[in-house]
């Protein structure tokens, strides 16, 4: 009798101390999350991010309104993405990644984000309380959510495997309970082939059902973080997200041991954590979570993605609202309806430390042809026309003091690649020009931004001036807002008037170069190239004979 007393008292004296520590670690994470959650309110995060997990709810369908792979690539979208993600769960993370990957060419849902924006746009306080809430979902397993509605699940096991995993847990119970009673070598031997079996099982299985297993202790948590929003904010589709969540709630219901798993799952740092996966590698909790939940997943699988998005969307809304708290300044776009006209002004590129602002104002029958030498600012100032472009149609934010457009399809050819053995440069660049040429006809509803760096640059110089020429006259002739960088300064005097010329120039100081970084309206009037191999100790040799060439060139192709 006393021995069993003893038992009992040692068993609930550890139950005790597990609570005590669990509600004592909660509070520490609770306070560490917030810490964080403050520090980074109007700053980029430094982490390191999974693109691969990030990118699944993107990759997931097919899309027409997302961007190439090659303007994903000229934008350098992975690192503005970087810079703007400021999300607190993985849901959020994927939401915000698939939003900039997709922009609007429609009004109304841009406005219908903007109210949501300032919906969210409350006291501080009331704001970090979400965040608190949406951190919750901030473990790398609740990047699986989405795989619960992308797809259906077929069962992936066969029925021997099925049968054994259902009785396995009960047989390793019976055989402990006997140990206990009556000790026996070979009940034990039994037991550790029990166990073995299981422990390979487990591994054998992961890689089949790992996405799933791993996603559904994230449901459990979704569930809760998205019935604790509903209280604490009020949106339009609020009926259809309580509709989902109370479906939901039988399923959840029926989940116990994933119920039991996701109250742990908030800190996979937390020592009960540690000892519950034990178990669940001995017993085959995760197989038998999957046998016992894949057929009920099909069912709720729309219910489960109203609930995603709607707290994926919550936490990316968030994001941008400490976007705009960091930007030096910025603007809201207004787009135009009837008017084939672009006015930026104080434009910056957001990845770029103390970016000097440049404006521009142009129109879709008169494209913009910018000059000047390396490094001087062109490319960024045309791939920030790009960039803001972007911002505008996805998170209605621009880095800008006034953004005014019309909706516009996005095409760029910035970062053409050659494909060693099959083409050349030239021809990879003419292919990439010739896909924006086939998009950007008179008829297309949607008018585009073109954005080309160093047209043609991978052929002769006669070649390269007459094909860019006439590409450029057909692209302003069928009413496309085009930007294009160029060394090439005859350019400017066949296009005429339909091309407005731009300039970013430096001047030299002694070794160095000088840039302001400021857009001046004409011809690149500086031509510094050999005066800065003067300065930077070239041989007086090679400079005197450069200058010679120079003069040569200049006055046959100026005959």
């Amino acid at each position: 009798m006393f021995y069993w007393l003893y038992t009992a008292v040692v068993f609930a004296s550890i139950l005790i101390a597990f609570y005590i520590y669990n509600y004592y670690d909660k509070r520490r994470l609770v306070r560490k999350n917030l810490e964080r959650i403050r520090n980074k309110w109007g700053h980029p995060t430094n982490a390191n991010r999974n693109f691969k997990l990030i990118a699944a709810y993107l990759n997931a369908g097919n899309n027409s309104k997302r961007l190439s792979t090659s303007t994903a690539e000229d934008l350098d979208l992975d690192n503005i993405f970087n810079y703007i993600d400021r999300t607190n769960s993985k849901p959020g993370k994927q939401y915000l990644y698939k939003k900039l990957f997709t922009p609007e060419t429609a009004l109304e849902p841009l406005l219908r984000l903007d109210e949501k924006i300032e919906l969210l746009n409350m006291a501080r306080p009331n704001q970090e309380a979400i965040e608190l809430e949406l951190s919750n979902l901030n473990s790398t397993d609740a990047y699986y959510l989405a795989e619960l509605f992308l797809k259906e699940h077929n069962f992936l096991l066969g029925a021997l495997v099925s049968f054994y995993i259902w009785i396995s847990g009960i047989a390793i119970i019976g055989l402990i309970i006997s140990l206990v009673i009556a000790p026996n070598p070979i009940f034990f031997m039994v037991l550790v082939a029990l166990l073995l079996s299981n422990v390979a099982l487990h591994y054998g299985t992961k890689n089949k059902i790992s996405p799933y297993t791993r996603s559904l202790p994230q449901l459990i948590i979704l569930h809760e973080v998205a019935r604790k929003l509903l209280k604490m904010i009020r949106f339009e589709e609020d009926d259809d997200v309580k509709t989902s969540l109370n479906r939901l709630s039988g399923l959840n219901r029926s989940l116990s041991l994933v119920n039991f798993e996701s109250r742990l799952a908030g800190n996979p740092e937390n020592l009960t954590y540690a000892l519950y996966r034990f178990i669940k590698l001995f017993f085959l909790l995760e197989p038998l979570m999957y046998i016992t939940s894949v057929k009920r997943i099909n069912k709720y699988r729309e219910d489960i993605k109203v609930i995603y998005e709607y707290v994926g969307e919550i936490d990316a809304l968030i994001a941008i609202l400490s976007v705009r708290a960091g930007l030096a300044h910025f603007s809201k776009p207004l787009f135009y309806t009837d008017n084939l006209h672009m006015d930026l002004k104080d434009m910056f590129h957001p990845l770029i430390d103390n970016c000097v602002p440049n404006s521009i104002s142009t129109r879709t029958d008169e494209g913009v042809l910018i000059t000047g030498s390396n490094m001087s600012g062109k490319t960024t100032f045309i791939r920030s026309i790009a960039i803001n472009t972007l911002l505008a149609q996805t998170i209605y934010t621009t880095c800008t003091s006034e953004y005014k457009a019309p909706l516009l399809k996005i095409q760029t050819s910035i970062r053409t690649s050659d494909d060693l053995g099959e083409k050349s440069y030239f021809q990879a660049e003419a292919m990439s020009i010739l896909d924006i040429i086939n998009q950007s006809s008179g008829d297309e509803p949607v008018k585009s931004l073109i954005i080309i760096d160093e047209i043609f640059r991978g052929t002769n110089t006669i070649e390269r001036i007459a094909a860019a020429k006439s590409v450029l006259t057909y692209l302003t002739e069928n009413k496309n807002f085009v930007f294009v960088s160029t060394h090439d300064l005859e350019l400017a005097e066949l296009l005429d008037n339909d091309y407005a010329v731009y300039s970013f120039e430096e001047s030299v100081d002694d070794t160095r170069l000088v840039f302001d970084y400021k857009m001046k309206t004409g011809v690149l009037k500086n031509k510094n190239g050999i005066a800065i191999l003067e300065t930077i100790g070239y041989p007086e040799s090679v400079v005197e004979d450069a200058y010679i060439v120079s003069e040569e060139l200049k006055r046959k192709y100026l005959l």
